[in-house]
């Protein structure tokens, strides 16, 4: 089975101006960005890719891009969310032919569901597949998913190899699922990567932040991961401001990590596909103020690829 670890960021799914189609030679650059930051696999289309404005078959032809772009230089983990456990695991099926060495699904989280709805969810999707499956947990509402979860879902489905987690705060959880499941589940961090120092010591065997910063990201990891965690957290320190401001709303980073990818000559345009989020001309500011002190510090020698060295 595929094993994933390290910095695996979500590629954002491009769209062309004005029509809004999906860009698939932007799409093709932004695999090459990721190839070139040397990440371990990347993500799509999930939360980050705006999935959620995609149809079913958007969805398939950005994952077959990505698979046939990547061209084994790097894994591609398929997310396959949807609120039926039937077409989730239908979605899950189409992707592993698609190419995708990996398929990540997150818990639907619309409705209050039991603990035992969840898992008899994520139990389809696992079953769907012979591919590893990551499972991810994104509750805004109240906690995710532990330990027991995690135990019962492994002990069920042994391709379930992967848990995703979004929240802060949770190294006690970490360490209690790798103890809970002898290892056999890993602890990915979401959140843009906001506490992956914070994890890293509590046994996270990788982050799912955006793209946009997957070669600093990338850096820091691997400071993180050989004990320098001083020179990790400089190289992090800027980063800060920048993730705290973008992820204060899903849709609201999506903008500004496009606008990011833009700014480094990633991505040629940022567009969004509409409806989505108006940013008023005051944070709008704001936000190109941090933009301009992070591509700034992107550029110190010794601080990572520029945004010229990363044009693809």
């Amino acid at each position: 089975m595929s094993v994933l670890s390290g910095v695996v960021p979500v590629v954002p799914t491009p769209f062309v101006d004005l029509s809004e189609e999906v860009d698939v030679a932007a799409l093709r650059d932004l695999i090459d960005f990721a190839v070139q930051a040397e990440v371990s696999a990347v993500c799509l289309p999930a939360y980050g890719s705006e999935f959620y404005k995609l149809t079913d078959q958007e969805r398939i032809d950005v994952i077959e891009a990505a698979v046939s772009q990547a061209a084994g230089r790097l894994s591609v983990v398929a997310q396959c969310n949807h609120g039926s456990a039937k077409v989730a695991a239908s979605f899950a099926a189409r992707s592993v032919r698609a190419g995708a060495a990996v398929i990540s699904v997150a818990l639907p989280r619309q409705f209050v569901l039991t603990e035992s709805d969840l898992l008899a969810y994520a139990c389809a999707v696992c079953d769907a597949v012979d591919v590893p499956v990551l499972v991810q947990d994104w509750n805004p509402a109240g906690q995710a998913v532990g330990p027991e979860f995690c135990t019962k879902l492994a002990d069920a489905c042994p391709n379930f190899c992967y848990i995703k987690l979004e929240e802060p705060r949770m190294g006690p959880k970490v360490r209690t699922i790798a103890a809970a499941t002898a290892g056999r589940v890993g602890v990915f961090e979401g959140w843009g990567g906001l506490y992956m120092l914070e994890l890293a010591p509590a046994g996270v065997v990788g982050v799912m932040p955006g793209l946009s910063l997957a070669d600093r990201l990338v850096q820091v990891w691997r400071m993180a991961a050989s004990g320098s965690g001083t020179q990790a957290l400089e190289l992090f320190e800027p980063l800060v401001p920048w993730l705290g401001f973008a992820l204060s709303d899903m849709e609201f980073f999506n903008a500004f990590e496009k606008r990011l990818l833009v700014a480094r000559g990633v991505l040629a345009s940022a567009t969004m596909r509409s409806p989505t989020i108006t940013v008023d001309p005051d944070t709008l500011r704001y936000g190109d103020l941090l933009m301009a002190r992070l591509l700034d510090d992107l550029e110190r020698p010794g601080h990572g690829l520029t945004g010229r060295e990363m044009v693809v």
